[in-house]
């Protein structure tokens, strides 16, 4: 009797890479996890190989492992490659410049099993698409909110990639002109105002320009997290709620923009700094509609994934893998 046919789908975030052997009903069989934060790219390739053997191990008995999905940060589905990822210490040379990786490749000859690429938030939007909240959704805007802010852009149906293949960065659209200073080179960008070092930074500059009291005042400063902060307000910290306050504004005029040019049915939030929607969706909201046209006031969905924050990942890039 033949095995039956397995994939592996494997999400890479600027801190850990996750690894999981799933079956064509969308059940991960198998998980691992490895650090990202590797600095030199051959000793990621090593630990990520080494990593995939021992999961075809352990999934011998249960099939055969017909392919590999990576979702990546600046994952080229059309070429195989992660180009100029800014949060990744291996994507850069020895002289500290970003680097074209042909990952797909390295894996593949290693593994000696098909391999593709795609952006990590695109890989996060198949499958919450496949398996989630956005099941039988044709147009919809994931938003990925973690390390950095990624998006995956779904129109009728189909992740838009572009001419090249990069479609779909929101989280480097400019929301503050001469802002803050971005990894990716330019100032201003969403990222470094939403993502979970984004908001970390926000609370850093609160905590600096003012005096009152806050909970936040007992941290070092420059160790402070996006936890921390929701702790915080989780007790009521005034300083923390205004945190998140701040936030939530400037996602809601990102995410106006962001409607005026797919008119999705909903905008759907994914990763760590997702699990604050308690103190965010308030002022997302009222944000996004003081900003948006007329025709899509009070019209747009705003979602939260109901994929765990590994599974989603996992499930979209291992989507990929069946097509192999």
């Amino acid at each position: 009797m033949a095995k039956q046919a397995l994939v592996m789908g494997i999400d890479v975030g600027g801190q850990t890479t996750k690894l999981g052997v799933v079956d064509a009903r969308g059940n991960i069989l198998y998980q691992s996890v490895i650090s990202s934060l590797q600095r030199e790219l051959s000793s990621y390739v090593e630990d990520i190989t080494t990593a995939i053997k021992d999961l075809i191990s352990q999934s011998e008995n249960d099939g055969v492992i017909k392919g590999i999905g990576i979702g990546a940060p600046n994952g080229n589905y059309y070429k195989g490659t992660i180009e100029f990822a800014p949060n990744l210490k291996w994507a850069y040379d020895e002289n500290g410049k970003p680097m074209v990786i042909f990952l797909a490749n390295m894996i593949r000859d290693i593994i000696g099993i098909p391999v593709a690429i795609t952006n990590d938030a695109n890989a996060a939007a198949v499958g919450e698409m496949t398996y989630g909240i956005a099941k039988g959704m044709k147009d919809f805007i994931m938003i990925t909110l973690g390390t950095g802010v990624g998006s995956g852009i779904v129109i009728d149906g189909k992740i838009v990639y572009g001419h090249d293949g990069f479609a779909g960065e929101l989280g480097h659209t400019i929301i503050v002109r001469n802002g803050r200073q971005c990894n990716c080179g330019h100032k201003g960008c969403l990222e470094t105002y939403t993502s979970a070092t984004g908001v970390a930074r926000t609370a850093r500059e609160f905590l600096a320009e003012r005096d009152e009291p806050s909970l936040l005042r007992e941290l070092d400063p420059e160790k402070i997290t996006s936890k921390d902060i929701y702790d915080a307000a989780k007790k009521g910290d005034k300083l923390a709620l205004e945190i998140f306050e701040f936030t939530g504004k400037i996602m809601g005029e990102a995410f106006a923009d962001f409607v005026a040019f797919s008119a999705p049915e909903a905008i759907i939030l994914f990763g760590g700094l997702a699990r604050s929607k308690e103190f965010l969706t308030e002022p997302i909201l009222k944000s996004m509609n003081d900003n948006l046209l007329q025709m899509w006031k009070g019209k747009i969905r705003l979602l939260y994934s109901t994929l765990k924050d590994s599974d989603a990942a996992i499930l979209g890039a291992s989507a990929l893998a069946w097509e192999l």
